[in-house]
Protein backbone atom coordinates (compact mmCIF):
# COMPACT_ATOMS: atom_id res chain seq x y z
CA UNK A 1 0.00 0.00 0.00
CA UNK A 2 1.17 3.34 -0.87
CA UNK A 3 1.64 6.48 1.32
CA UNK A 4 -1.14 8.68 0.07
CA UNK A 5 -3.25 4.92 0.40
CA UNK A 6 -1.78 4.90 4.28
CA UNK A 7 -2.21 8.32 5.32
CA UNK A 8 -6.24 8.03 3.87
CA UNK A 9 -6.89 4.84 5.43
CA UNK A 10 -5.73 6.57 8.70
CA UNK A 11 -7.89 9.35 8.80
CA UNK A 12 -11.31 9.24 10.74
CA UNK A 13 -14.07 9.33 8.37
CA UNK A 14 -17.28 12.07 8.87
CA UNK A 15 -20.22 10.41 11.04
CA UNK A 16 -22.99 8.57 8.54
CA UNK A 17 -25.79 11.24 8.08
CA UNK A 18 -28.72 9.36 9.90
CA UNK A 19 -32.49 8.96 8.32
CA UNK A 20 -33.67 11.28 10.77
CA UNK A 21 -31.26 14.07 9.83
CA UNK A 22 -31.81 13.80 5.98
CA UNK A 23 -35.43 14.12 5.93
CA UNK A 24 -34.90 17.06 8.40
CA UNK A 25 -32.34 18.54 5.86
CA UNK A 26 -35.20 17.50 3.39
CA UNK A 27 -38.35 18.85 5.29
CA UNK A 28 -35.74 22.58 5.39
CA UNK A 29 -35.12 22.68 2.23
CA UNK A 30 -39.19 22.12 1.30
CA UNK A 31 -40.00 25.06 3.62
CA UNK A 32 -37.21 27.73 2.28
CA UNK A 33 -38.56 27.13 -1.45
CA UNK A 34 -42.47 26.85 -0.39
CA UNK A 35 -41.63 30.71 1.43
CA UNK A 36 -39.84 31.52 -1.74
CA UNK A 37 -42.97 30.61 -3.64
CA UNK A 38 -44.99 32.05 -1.53
CA UNK A 39 -43.24 35.40 -1.42
CA UNK A 40 -43.48 35.28 -5.26
CA UNK A 41 -46.90 35.18 -5.23
CA UNK A 42 -47.49 38.13 -2.51
CA UNK A 43 -44.87 40.24 -4.96
CA UNK A 44 -47.04 39.19 -7.97
CA UNK A 45 -50.26 40.04 -6.10
CA UNK A 46 -49.02 43.33 -5.44
CA UNK A 47 -48.05 44.65 -8.61
CA UNK A 48 -51.28 43.06 -10.24
CA UNK A 49 -52.67 46.16 -7.33
CA UNK A 50 -50.42 48.74 -8.44
CA UNK A 51 -50.65 47.88 -12.27
CA UNK A 52 -55.21 48.32 -11.30
CA UNK A 53 -54.45 51.50 -9.14
CA UNK A 54 -51.92 53.18 -11.94
CA UNK A 55 -54.59 51.92 -14.60
CA UNK A 56 -57.39 53.54 -12.65
CA UNK A 57 -56.06 56.29 -12.26
CA UNK A 58 -54.72 57.46 -15.73
CA UNK A 59 -57.93 56.65 -17.00
CA UNK A 60 -59.99 59.30 -14.30
CA UNK A 61 -57.36 61.94 -15.35
CA UNK A 62 -58.98 64.02 -12.70
CA UNK A 63 -56.63 63.61 -9.53
CA UNK A 64 -53.66 65.36 -9.09
CA UNK A 65 -51.78 62.68 -7.70
CA UNK A 66 -51.83 59.19 -6.75
CA UNK A 67 -50.62 58.56 -3.02
CA UNK A 68 -49.44 55.02 -1.49
CA UNK A 69 -49.18 54.30 1.54
CA UNK A 70 -45.51 53.99 3.20
CA UNK A 71 -44.00 50.55 2.66
CA UNK A 72 -40.51 49.33 1.80
CA UNK A 73 -37.92 50.02 -0.90
CA UNK A 74 -39.09 46.25 -2.19
CA UNK A 75 -42.52 47.52 -2.62
CA UNK A 76 -41.36 51.18 -3.74
CA UNK A 77 -39.77 49.37 -6.72
CA UNK A 78 -42.15 47.91 -7.68
CA UNK A 79 -44.66 50.90 -8.13
CA UNK A 80 -41.61 52.54 -9.77
CA UNK A 81 -41.13 49.98 -12.32
CA UNK A 82 -45.05 49.95 -13.09
CA UNK A 83 -45.19 53.66 -13.16
CA UNK A 84 -42.10 53.57 -15.81
CA UNK A 85 -44.27 51.12 -17.71
CA UNK A 86 -47.53 53.23 -17.70
CA UNK A 87 -45.60 55.87 -18.71
CA UNK A 88 -46.29 58.26 -15.72
CA UNK A 89 -43.78 59.51 -13.11
CA UNK A 90 -43.04 57.97 -9.34
CA UNK A 91 -41.61 60.23 -6.55
CA UNK A 92 -40.81 59.33 -3.30
CA UNK A 93 -40.70 61.15 -0.11
CA UNK A 94 -40.08 60.67 3.66
CA UNK A 95 -37.44 58.95 6.08
CA UNK A 96 -36.00 55.54 4.88
CA UNK A 97 -37.14 53.32 7.29
CA UNK A 98 -39.54 55.32 8.96
CA UNK A 99 -42.70 56.80 7.20
CA UNK A 100 -41.09 56.37 3.04
CA UNK A 101 -44.11 56.82 0.44
CA UNK A 102 -44.40 57.10 -2.76
CA UNK A 103 -46.39 59.49 -4.98
CA UNK A 104 -47.33 59.16 -8.80
CA UNK A 105 -47.83 61.78 -11.36
CA UNK A 106 -49.02 62.05 -14.84
CA UNK A 107 -46.47 63.70 -16.80
CA UNK A 108 -48.61 66.41 -17.65
CA UNK A 109 -49.40 67.46 -14.14
CA UNK A 110 -45.70 67.58 -12.46
CA UNK A 111 -45.79 68.49 -8.89
CA UNK A 112 -44.87 72.56 -8.16
CA UNK A 113 -42.24 73.42 -6.30
CA UNK A 114 -44.29 74.20 -3.36
CA UNK A 115 -45.77 70.80 -3.14
CA UNK A 116 -42.34 69.39 -3.82
CA UNK A 117 -41.04 71.58 -1.00
CA UNK A 118 -43.49 70.75 1.32
CA UNK A 119 -43.38 66.87 0.99
CA UNK A 120 -39.63 66.75 1.40
CA UNK A 121 -39.79 68.61 4.39
CA UNK A 122 -42.14 66.32 5.80
CA UNK A 123 -45.17 67.82 5.71
CA UNK A 124 -48.48 66.64 4.22
CA UNK A 125 -49.79 67.65 0.72
CA UNK A 126 -53.77 68.23 0.69
CA UNK A 127 -56.26 70.75 -0.73
CA UNK A 128 -55.44 72.69 1.65
CA UNK A 129 -52.23 73.08 1.72
CA UNK A 130 -52.08 73.79 -1.21
CA UNK A 131 -54.41 76.87 -1.33
CA UNK A 132 -51.77 78.01 2.23
CA UNK A 133 -48.70 78.27 -0.56
CA UNK A 134 -50.70 79.51 -3.22
CA UNK A 135 -51.55 82.59 -1.01
CA UNK A 136 -48.61 82.64 0.39
CA UNK A 137 -46.98 82.83 -3.30
CA UNK A 138 -49.39 85.67 -4.18
CA UNK A 139 -47.63 87.84 -1.31
CA UNK A 140 -44.18 87.25 -2.07
CA UNK A 141 -44.47 87.93 -4.99
CA UNK A 142 -46.59 91.35 -4.29
CA UNK A 143 -43.57 91.91 -1.95
CA UNK A 144 -40.87 91.45 -4.47
CA UNK A 145 -42.54 93.83 -6.84
CA UNK A 146 -43.20 96.77 -4.38
CA UNK A 147 -39.31 96.23 -3.28
CA UNK A 148 -38.59 96.55 -6.85
CA UNK A 149 -41.06 99.58 -7.30
CA UNK A 150 -39.11 101.26 -4.45
CA UNK A 151 -35.49 100.73 -5.48
CA UNK A 152 -36.46 102.31 -9.02
CA UNK A 153 -38.13 105.12 -7.05
CA UNK A 154 -34.69 105.48 -5.41
CA UNK A 155 -32.41 105.27 -8.08
CA UNK A 156 -34.54 108.01 -10.25
CA UNK A 157 -34.67 110.20 -7.17
CA UNK A 158 -30.48 109.59 -6.75
CA UNK A 159 -30.09 111.10 -10.11
CA UNK A 160 -32.62 113.80 -9.88
CA UNK A 161 -31.34 115.31 -6.23
CA UNK A 162 -29.69 118.25 -7.79
CA UNK A 163 -30.02 122.12 -8.90
CA UNK A 164 -34.36 122.98 -9.04
CA UNK A 165 -35.10 119.43 -8.28
CA UNK A 166 -33.19 119.90 -4.84
CA UNK A 167 -34.53 123.29 -3.96
CA UNK A 168 -37.98 122.57 -5.00
CA UNK A 169 -37.55 119.35 -2.46
CA UNK A 170 -36.72 121.13 0.31
CA UNK A 171 -38.54 124.19 0.01
CA UNK A 172 -40.41 123.55 2.83
CA UNK A 173 -36.87 123.35 5.11
CA UNK A 174 -34.30 126.23 3.24
CA UNK A 175 -36.53 128.20 1.89
CA UNK A 176 -37.24 129.15 -1.60
CA UNK A 177 -34.27 132.13 -2.12
CA UNK A 178 -32.18 130.15 0.17
CA UNK A 179 -30.33 127.39 -2.31
CA UNK A 180 -30.04 130.62 -4.98
CA UNK A 181 -27.92 132.28 -2.14
CA UNK A 182 -25.83 129.46 -1.17
CA UNK A 183 -24.89 128.86 -4.52
CA UNK A 184 -23.06 132.43 -5.20
CA UNK A 185 -19.61 132.45 -7.07
CA UNK A 186 -16.46 132.09 -4.18
CA UNK A 187 -14.61 134.91 -4.92
CA UNK A 188 -10.73 134.58 -4.17
CA UNK A 189 -9.61 136.85 -0.94
CA UNK A 190 -6.17 138.48 -1.22
CA UNK A 191 -5.77 139.46 2.24
CA UNK A 192 -5.43 135.96 3.25
CA UNK A 193 -1.83 134.84 1.53
CA UNK A 194 -2.76 135.08 -1.98
CA UNK A 195 -0.01 137.78 -3.88
CA UNK A 196 -0.69 138.73 -7.83
CA UNK A 197 1.51 137.42 -10.27
CA UNK A 198 2.74 141.04 -11.27
CA UNK A 199 4.31 141.42 -8.23
CA UNK A 200 5.89 137.95 -7.82
CA UNK A 201 7.64 138.86 -11.54
CA UNK A 202 11.22 140.40 -10.92
CA UNK A 203 11.46 143.38 -13.66
CA UNK A 204 15.09 144.22 -13.66
CA UNK A 205 16.93 143.05 -16.39
CA UNK A 206 19.75 140.50 -16.60
CA UNK A 207 22.86 143.03 -16.72
CA UNK A 208 21.48 144.95 -14.03
CA UNK A 209 20.84 141.95 -11.19
CA UNK A 210 24.38 141.21 -11.62
CA UNK A 211 25.72 144.79 -11.30
CA UNK A 212 23.27 144.67 -8.19
CA UNK A 213 24.53 141.42 -6.39
CA UNK A 214 28.32 142.54 -7.20
CA UNK A 215 27.48 145.94 -5.46
CA UNK A 216 26.44 144.44 -2.39
CA UNK A 217 29.67 141.55 -2.50
CA UNK A 218 31.88 145.27 -2.70
CA UNK A 219 30.17 146.59 0.01
CA UNK A 220 30.05 143.62 2.63
CA UNK A 221 33.79 143.33 1.68
CA UNK A 222 34.30 147.08 2.90
CA UNK A 223 32.41 146.74 5.69
CA UNK A 224 33.89 142.97 6.74
CA UNK A 225 37.65 144.86 6.13
CA UNK A 226 36.65 148.21 8.79
CA UNK A 227 35.81 146.20 11.51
Amino acid sequence: MDLLGSILNSMQKPPPVSEAQKNAMKKQKEAIERKKKEQKAMLDRFHKHVEDKISEFIKDGTKPHLQFEPMEQMFRAIIRDVADTAGVTAMSFGQEGVDRYTVVYLKENMPSEDELAVRRSGGAWNEDKAAEMALKSIEMRKLAALEEENNRKRKHSTGELSGTFYKQKYAHLIGEDAALDAAQKTNVNKSYGEVPSANKKDQRSIEQTMADIKAKKLKKAEKDANT
